[in-house]
This record gives C-alpha cells, sequence and structure tokens, in this order.
C-alpha cells in the first residue's frame, strides 16, 4: 500500500527534521507551496516535526527513492475528520533533483489509495498557489477538481495571486483507472 517501483512512504520521525529544514529553507522549494517564506531555526523546525510527530489528527510522510533511500519529499493528511470522512493533502518534493520525474504524482497517489482504500474518506481537498499551475495539472490529472479561489488572497514577486480549493471524492477516484493505468477498483 505504501509503495511503488521507485519510491515507498515511511512514517516522518523526529530524525527527519535536519532533512525537512533543509527543504523548508530553502526558498526556490517553499515558493510554490509556502504562503509564508519565512526564515526558520533548526529549532523552530524541530518543533514543528514534533507537532507532526504527535498530531492527533494528521499523518505525514516521508516520500523516499526505493533505489538508494534519499528522501525526496513529504506528504501529509491534515485535518482528517473520520466522523465526516475528510481530509485535507499536502506535497512537498523538497529535493529539487527529483522535480519533474513523476514522483509526486506516484506519492499522491499512494496517499489516496490509502486515504479511498483504508481510511475510507469521502473527499480529499487541497490548497494550490493558482501561479502553480504544474501542480495543478498534476492534481486534475489524479481526478481533482476545482472548487474555488480565494482570490488575491497573497502577495508573491510583486503581484496578487489566488489559491484554489481543489477537491477529489472517493466515489469519483474508485471508477477511475489509477494512475499507473489499472483499471479502476470498482
Amino acid at each position: 500500500m505504501f509503495s511503488t517501483e521507485r519510491i515507498q512512504l515511511r512514517k516522518v520521525t523526529e530524525e527527519d527534521a535536519a532533512i525537512y529544514h533543509k527543504w523548508r529553507t530553502n526558498p526556490i522549494v517553499m515558493e510554490n507551496t509556502s504562503p509564508h517564506l519565512d526564515t526558520y531555526t533548526l529549532k523552530d523546525t524541530e518543533v514543528f516535526i514534533q507537532s507532526i510527530v504527535s498530531s492527533e489528527n494528521s499523518k505525514s510522510y516521508i516520500i523516499q527513492h526505493k533505489e538508494d533511500d534519499a528522501p525526496i519529499g513529504i506528504v501529509s493528511l491534515i485535518n482528517i475528520d473520520l466522523k465526516n470522512r475528510n481530509a485535507e493533502c499536502i506535497i512537498d518534493i523538497g529535493n529539487e533533483a527529483y522535480w519533474g520525474l513523476g514522483f509526486g504524482k506516484e506519492a499522491m497517489s499512494l496517499l489516496l489509495d490509502f486515504c479511498f482504500l483504508e481510511l475510507n474518506l469521502h473527499k480529499v481537498c487541497l490548497r494550490v498557489f493558482s501561479f502553480n499551475e504544474r501542480a495543478i495539472k498534476l492534481y486534475e490529472r489524479l481526478g481533482f477538481e476545482k472548487e474555488g479561489e480565494q482570490r488575491e488572497q497573497m502577495f508573491r514577486n510583486g503581484s496578487w495571486h489566488g489559491i484554489v480549493m481543489m477537491a477529489i471524492f472517493q466515489e469519483g477516484y474508485l471508477v477511475k483507472e489509477d494512475s499507473f493505468g489499472n483499471e479502476g477498483y470498482v
């Protein structure tokens, strides 16, 4: 459930603070994923990772390349609401050497399989910056649909940008072909 031929997902641990700190403080990595391009100390990141590890309503996984065990990113479910069967997902490919090679799609597919086949969620949503066209296209290929946009929500690089809200539902996900070209699950 948590691996493909190229990657595996493993739970985030406190030992991941150093690698996450490297990604979190890289402005090129955070440009498309963080609304605040703040500077963080290693201690800030350690506290943040501890909050992830101890959270009761979120699950976070390091995306690890199988060939060399290199951590390449993080994928998370946050605000998990099991009563109403929904959650929000987040993905960051922090290692720039792995950008544009399909690892994000693989990791998101694994996460969505977990959401819909194991947790039995009804809906998974996400937020993406309107200028992040590459991510929006990926989410659409996975089956996410736009639900709305917070227009002019953030100021980046001298102009205003929106935050697009997207969602995918269990019913639609299970009848589609999966991201690896296999028949749907229904």
